[in-house]
């Protein structure tokens, strides 16, 4: 927001909302153009055998799906000797909960991977107060074969969000889909990071609504914490 904004009568107001409002819908026209080509992905055959921990014990990519046809994966940050999640990446997860029941009645089923071990991601879990699904791929290569851990001895010759990096972190954020077919069959359909990832956080897209939107500047985040973790003052303009 600027430090003077502009101040005008209703019907200034209106002549310029509805101009916005013309580039705003080509815009969605835009997005639901680019929904399709993304629908139209050619789809990847998963032949390799990945296997994660669950409450339910040790369970397969396929046994993911839990009877649906269509998975969507939020590569969570949180490495193996890790506390605590990524601040950033329990910012979105605030976003998940309550939304899988109505994924559930479109055929998808959303949930969490992270390579920390399951209990540790289950006491964190409990902490934030989630009730999404959350498992562990410890002990496979589900997050190195998808673009999101660089563990030690594993940080040169890689990619991010499809282009080459140098010196990764440990861990990255992105979403994965996969479908599974009537055979039986797992398929990589899309994945995508960075900044990709922020369709999925509501409470950014109602920040661009406002007249601060996201009020970052140059500190990209630096202002976040875990929803248990602010102080009163850090809840102020």
């Amino acid at each position: 927001m600027t430090d003077s904004p502009r101040i005008s009568d209703r019907t200034t107001w209106l002549k310029e909302r509805k101009a916005l409002l013309v580039e705003e819908k080509a815009v969605t026209r835009r997005l639901d153009e680019l929904a399709r080509r993304r629908r139209a992905l050619p789809w990847v055959k998963i032949d390799k055998t990945y296997t994660f921990d669950s409450t339910d014990g040790r369970v397969t990519l396929g046994e993911l799906f839990d009877g649906r046809s269509q998975l969507l994966i939020y590569h969570f940050m949180m490495g193996p000797e890790w506390a605590e999640g990524c601040p950033s990446c329990s910012f979105w997860a605030d976003n998940f909960n309550g939304v899988d029941v109505h994924l559930a009645a479109r055929d998808t089923t959303l949930l969490a991977v992270s390579r920390a071990p399951l209990d540790a991601i289950q006491s964190y879990r409990s902490r934030m107060g989630w009730d999404f699904t959350w498992v562990s791929s410890l002990g496979s290569d589900f997050n190195m074969d998808f673009g999101v851990s660089f563990p030690e001895g594993h940080r040169t010759d890689v990619t991010y969000n499809f282009v080459p990096i140098d010196d990764p972190m440990e861990e990255a954020q992105g979403l994965s889909t996969f479908v599974k077919d009537s055979n039986g069959d797992v398929f990589h359909t899309y994945s995508s990071y960075g900044r990709g990832v922020d369709i999925v956080n509501g409470a950014y897209q109602l920040l661009d609504l406002t007249p601060k939107g996201r009020d970052e500047g140059d500190g990209i985040m630096a202002w976040l914490r875990r929803h248990d973790s602010y102080e009163p003052g850090d809840q102020t303009g």
